[in-house]
């Protein structure tokens, strides 16, 4: 069905696609490449939201070359009229013969309607070539729009051990500096970085990209009860922050929307905040990957209620002792089916550290 060369131009599209990484959200990455007897005619990737799709840019760089091209787009050619015009009508427009595309949008929206639009109008469609990349680099996008959460990733850097401080709290610098800048593309590929108040209270963190270029800060996101969050924090700083809290106390949110915070009340009936509400809100705040970097209370309760997807595992080699702080508190297992079980992804060095990447099981 696909040829050697549909394999060449589809895998430009996708580097072209993962250019957007850092500036996309909401948008997926998409990338888009014109050719005709195996000459490139034009190019372009979905920058940001609101700006034109990556057919558009693609389109414009052929011109009149289009007509009687192929397009190798790494996502369905959208068919509604959105912040921008519907891309599949251009294509039509600009008379390609044909159309090869990664995947299907999830988007209720699109999926399949673009493609569809496409065959009505004579052009010759097929779907499905290295979709497996082309979803890997959406992930959180079809899982924001297949079930409503964004994909929730659990950083954490530790021991050998599996411990992230010691006993004191204490726990600057586990890892090296190779892996703590590691961490900042992470970061910048999230539309959020979630943490617990502990972690604030003990760490005093921005959770803002550092030491790489992007032009987009993740939602910083606090989870805090009892709004115990100090006026004086540095996560408050330069906006951007939103706060979900269960015990309503209005001078306190005055104060954090003074300073420019967001202040969402979501308890879940026992006095915590209501885990499964904050995911499924910032999805409605167009959140498709989300960055949990927690101590072990606020990943232990994500665990346990299957509400993580995929662990970043930074591991040091050294070793920290059994009382010092362990990475998930998940209470006293007393059967094997209560353990969360993990599938490899990858495992490669990172300076001195091995970074592990793992998806949560039956995710």
């Amino acid at each position: 069905m696909f040829s050697a060369e549909d394999n060449k131009w589809m895998a430009q599209a996708l580097r072209l696609a993962e250019l957007g990484l850092y500036s996309t959200s909401p948008n997926p990455r998409v990338g888009c490449v014109l050719v005709r007897d195996e000459k490139l005619l034009g190019s372009g990737w979905h920058q940001r939201a609101g700006e034109p799709h990556a057919e558009i840019h693609a389109l414009r760089a052929a011109g009149e070359a289009a007509l009687g091209a192929t397009a190798y787009v790494t996502l369905e050619p959208c068919s509604h009229q959105g912040r921008t015009p519907p891309c599949a009508d251009a294509l039509i427009a600009a008379g390609v013969a044909r159309v090869v595309v990664a995947m299907q949008d999830p988007n209720p929206l699109v999926s399949g309607q673009g493609n569809a639009k496409l065959r009505a109008a004579g052009i010759q469609v097929a779907c499905g070539l290295m979709e497996a990349a082309a979803r890997a680099l959406n992930i959180g996008f079809v899982a924001r729009m297949t079930r409503a959460r964004p994909w929730v990733r659990c950083k954490a850097g530790m021991s050998l051990d599996g411990r992230t401080a010691l006993a004191n709290g204490v726990s600057q610098w586990i890892t090296g500096p190779e892996a703590r800048l590691d961490v900042q593309h992470w970061r910048a590929r999230s539309c959020a970085v979630l943490t617990g108040i502990n972690t604030v209270l003990a760490d005093d963190a921005q959770l803002n990209v550092r030491e790489i270029d992007t032009q987009r800060q993740p939602l910083r996101v606090v989870l805090d009860s009892q709004l115990r969050i100090s006026p004086d924090a540095r996560i408050l700083q330069g906006g951007g922050v939103l706060i979900y809290g269960a015990l309503h106390n209005a001078r306190k949110i005055a104060l954090l929307q003074d300073l420019g915070a967001t202040v969402v009340m979501l308890p879940d009936g026992y006095g915590r905040v209501d885990l499964k509400a904050v995911l499924h809100d910032l999805a409605l705040r167009g959140c498709n990957e989300v960055l949990v970097e927690a101590g072990g209370t606020l990943n232990g309760s994500l665990l346990r209620e299957g509400l993580v997807d995929e662990m970043l595992l930074y591991l040091a080699p050294q070793l920290l002792g059994d009382a010092a702080q362990g990475m998930a508190q998940l209470g006293k297992l007393t059967r094997m089916d209560q353990r969360v079980e993990l599938i490899w992804e990858e495992v490669r060095q990172v300076g001195k550290d091995l970074r592990i990447i793992a998806r949560v099981k039956n995710k």
